[in-house]
């Protein structure tokens, strides 16, 4: 089996455009919720949100892929740009057909869907959709507009999984380059969900907290008066590459992935398993590929949704 490092990263989120803020604000413990500008939200019962700021997809991508894209989509292609620029890696010298993106995507092009059908709605249900709407709407756009940005011909595909969705696409890039199929894989996920029937849908699931007076500590994970997480938005991209490849070209080499599992609880639409049966199952799996015990451990990534349930 092929070794597999990670070689370079980018992101765009509330916290930050770039690596270096979002790590600067994250460590800080800088909160960036507020009330959504986005819509006018005054009616909802959340009313917050942690919103990307002064992204302007103009200074990056062309007229035709802006046009061509939802905001999903284009936090895909920025975050994906400057984990490649961050790699150091020349792709146009490699063979396009071992470069692949696996990338992962909740719920797709939702600003796309709900303009779409309010102007059906609104022009007396004459339908004048545009041919974009699909393409925009589709998850698997993500991952083939980076691919066709940047000229990659590997594996390409866009996983489903909700909550986990970044991590299956970045588990599935792993396991291809320890199995020979690819050199690179450009892995991660985005998510553009803060409109009105991502929100209220949400809000209707009781999921999400209700602290509008108060949104900087509205999201409280594990604390006894939480109630509910805070909707953010935006995209994490790795550069995963064989180890042997990042090590011949001299590449800064972030860390190295040593094991991964995938599980299922087979239990309810929304809710985990009350004993956490597929999580644990799912660590110890991916602990024993590693071959490491669990007190050798550093640093723990919860999903902490703030909720009882969930926490």
């Amino acid at each position: 089996m092929k070794r597999v490092v990670i070689t370079g990263l980018g992101t765009i989120n509330p916290l930050g455009n770039n690596i270096a803020d979002f790590w600067n604000n994250a460590v800080n413990g800088k909160s960036s919720a507020g009330i959504i500008t986005r819509f006018d939200a005054s009616k909802f019962r959340t009313q917050i949100a942690c919103e990307v700021k002064n992204f302007k997809p103009e200074t990056y991508l062309d007229r035709n892929e802006i046009k061509r894209s939802d905001l999903f989509t284009q936090y895909a292609l920025y975050s994906a740009s400057q984990a490649l620029e961050d790699s150091g890696l020349d792709v146009k010298q490699m063979d396009p057909f071992y470069i692949g993106v696996i990338w992962g995507v909740g719920q797709g092009g939702m600003e796309t869907f709900e303009s779409e059908v309010e102007n059906y709605v609104t022009g007396n249900y004459v339908p004048r959709f545009s041919p974009f709407f699909v393409p925009k709407l589709i998850v698997n756009m993500a991952s083939g507009m980076i691919s066709m940005k940047f000229g990659l011909q590997g594996i390409n595909y866009t996983t489903v999984s909700a909550c986990a969705t970044a991590n299956t696409a970045m588990m599935d890039a792993f396991n291809y380059i320890r199995l020979g199929k690819a050199k690179v894989f450009i892995s991660g996920g985005s998510e553009a969900p803060i409109t009105p029937a991502s929100i209220g849908g949400f809000s209707a699931m009781k999921a999400m907290s209700v602290r509008n007076a108060d949104p900087l500590t509205a999201s409280r994970p594990f604390d006894k008066d939480r109630d509910g997480f805070v909707m953010g938005e935006g995209a994490g991209a790795l550069i995963l590459e064989e180890y042997e490849q990042a090590k011949k070209r001299g590449a800064k080499i972030y860390a190295e992935l040593v094991g991964a599992s995938m599980t299922a609880d087979a239990y309810h639409m929304t809710s985990p398993h009350p004993e956490g049966l597929g999580a644990a199952k799912a660590m110890q799996l991916a602990l024993e590929e590693a071959k490491l015990n669990p007190d050798e451990l550093d640093y723990l990534n919860l999903h902490a949704t703030s909720t009882p349930v969930g926490d």
